[in-house]
């Protein structure tokens, strides 16, 4: 399995950007953070889950004879919304055993463009 280098620009290998599974948000002892709850996996998967909660609880609260009955006696809103809370945690997992580390020692050396 490579690795990104989008996604890992410290060259890292994976067991490497595993062990900072852990320490989301935080800085270890080697000078590395993690994305946390910023990686855009997090992002996306909060909001599906939120999507998802919503058809859910449509699902449960609204007349189900009618909208079942409009498409061919499958509650849609049912398993539209279990489909993206998977989807969701699937994101969710993902950001957390796999996450972006980020090298501040690189950050901070002065690699930064003129301006900035």
């Amino acid at each position: 399995m490579s690795q990104h280098s989008a996604s890992n620009p410290s060259g890292a290998t994976a067991a490497g950007a595993a062990s900072g599974a852990g320490s989301t948000g935080s800085s270890s002892g080697s000078g590395k953070k993690t994305a946390g709850i910023f990686d855009i996996r997090v992002i996306i998967g909060a909001l599906l889950g939120l999507f998802g909660l919503i058809l859910l609880l449509t699902s449960l609260f609204s007349d189900p004879q009618a909208q079942v009955a409009k498409a061919n006696d499958v509650d849609l809103n049912l398993w539209t919304g279990l489909c993206l809370l998977a989807a969701s945690a699937l994101f969710i997992a993902w950001a957390f055993l796999r996450p972006i580390v980020v090298d501040e020692s690189a950050a901070s050396s002065g690699d930064r463009p003129p301006g900035h």
